[in-house]
């Protein structure tokens, strides 16, 4: 039997995955909701996701989704999101997407246009440890750090691109810049490649995990794994429902649960787990009348470069990305207040929060209303693991656990996406089948 510890989409994806392939499995989680972040709630006529806002899948993902019988459940981005705004000078400004855009584009100056250009024989080439503003910087400019990196990088993964390493949050940059030399160069030789599609559910992303988690035979709820003790033929698990005998254990849960359990084995592992940082996020979802919004809001919504001294990092206009989210004649943003570069802002009291993000929200978008319609707080102290220099040593333990059939599925190794988190699984699910077959374990 295979013990899995977390039923976040990592956890759920390989337990669901494993049972297709008749392997002996078990899923505990000490919550009693699967899907861990990925949490969806209807509230009347409102759609909100307290965490994840979407999925962006390629075929391979759309073809699995249909196994799982979900496709009739699937809602596509509408095509209007496909503009992405900044905030500079005072409003939001669309962010130029292609050459043409680029070229005639007011957004970007002559000299970070023509360093742009000028990447394309661009000769240098990335230190170990090099950090995201580091490596654009060397091939384009500091203002494309500022107003177009750092915002993408708060707005998606909560982080600094100061502190973030290339290597282990875009590696396909690296490669481009070995094979091509150029990153622009590697970005049209594989345009069209994996084509993704960002996507949802008619009632929200939590609609996966909630399929997967009903398709499962022996999973725990409520059930928290307090011990690991090693025996010469697996893992026992104590457990609250009791103890449970393993050949192998998956780490599908965050970096603190795997240190409390890795600690009496590998306490240096544990403390290396224990430094891992995930920056506080705090998601406001605010209701307006359309009629009190001036702001068209046709685009996936705004970033807030810090150079710009916002309060919230930026908005998820929702309600412009997927159908049915509000009402007809209201509008539905998603607010991010926190992460790494805004962390102590995440940790105002909620009136502050409302107070600022009411005056930033008229500001940027003529809204007349002396307050929003309806309002959700949500608030996450650990949001998303940081791939910084941290990261490294951990990274560099995970394979020796194997040795002692012990194995880690989770956000924090080797992709912290959706995406990312379901392609692992899938991949460890296939791996492990195969040690099962050849009496590895």
């Amino acid at each position: 039997m295979i013990a899995i510890i977390g039923a976040g989409i990592s956890g759920l994806t390989l337990a669901y995955e494993l049972q297709q392939r008749h392997v002996p499995y078990r899923l505990f989680d000490r919550g009693g909701e699967p899907g861990g972040l990925m949490r969806s709630r209807r509230e009347a006529d409102y759609l909100i996701e307290l965490g994840p806002n979407s999925l962006l899948g390629d075929a391979a993902l759309l073809a699995w989704i249909d196994q799982l019988e979900l496709t009739p459940e699937i809602t596509f981005a509408n095509p209007v999101s496909k503009a992405r705004f900044i905030y500079r000078n005072g409003a939001y400004q669309p962010l130029p997407t292609g050459p043409l855009s680029l070229i005639f584009s007011s957004f970007f100056s002559w000299e970070t246009k023509k360093a742009i250009w000028r990447e394309r024989t661009n000769r240098t080439v990335s230190s170990p440890g090099e950090t995201l503003s580091e490596f654009f910087r060397r091939r384009f400019s500091q203002e494309l750090v500022e107003y177009a990196l750092a915002p993408f990088v708060a707005g998606i993964y909560a982080g600094d691109p100061d502190r973030l390493l290339v290597s282990e949050t875009f590696p396909v940059l690296l490669s481009y810049e070995k094979e091509y030399g150029s990153v622009l160069k590697g970005f049209i030789k594989n345009a069209g490649a994996n084509r993704r599609q960002s996507f949802s559910f008619r009632n929200g992303l939590q609609t996966l995990p909630k399929a997967l988690a009903s398709r499962l035979t022996h999973l725990n709820l409520n059930d928290s794994v307090d011990r690991l003790t090693k025996t010469e033929t697996g893992w026992v698990l104590e457990t609250q429902s009791g103890s449970y005998a393993a050949d192998a254990v998956v780490l599908a849960c965050d970096t603190n649960a795997a240190a409390g359990l890795l600690k009496p084995h590998s306490p240096d592992l544990a403390a290396l787990l224990r430094q891992i940082d995930y920056p506080p996020m705090t998601a406001v979802h605010s209701v307006y009348k359309r009629a009190d919004v001036k702001h068209p809001l046709n685009g996936f919504g705004g970033l807030n470069p810090r150079q710009e001294n916002r309060f919230v990092s930026g908005h998820i206009w929702s309600s412009s990305v997927f159908e049915g989210r509000c009402p007809a004649d209201e509008v539905l943003l998603t607010s991010l207040v926190g992460g790494s570069q805004r962390e102590e802002n995440a940790r105002q009291p909620d009136e502050v929060i409302q107070q600022r993000l009411h005056q930033e929200l008229s500001q940027a978008f003529g809204i007349r209303a002396e307050k929003p319609h309806r309002q959700w707080i949500t608030r996450w102290e650990r949001a998303i693991p940081q791939y910084d220099a941290r990261i490294l040593p951990v990274k560099a333990r995970i394979p020796a656990l194997q040795s002692s059939r012990l194995y880690v599925c989770a956000n924090w190794y080797q992709g912290t996406s959706l995406s990312d988190c379901i392609r692992k699984a899938r991949e460890l699910a296939a791996q492990l089948a195969g040690a099962g077959r050849e009496g590895d374990f």
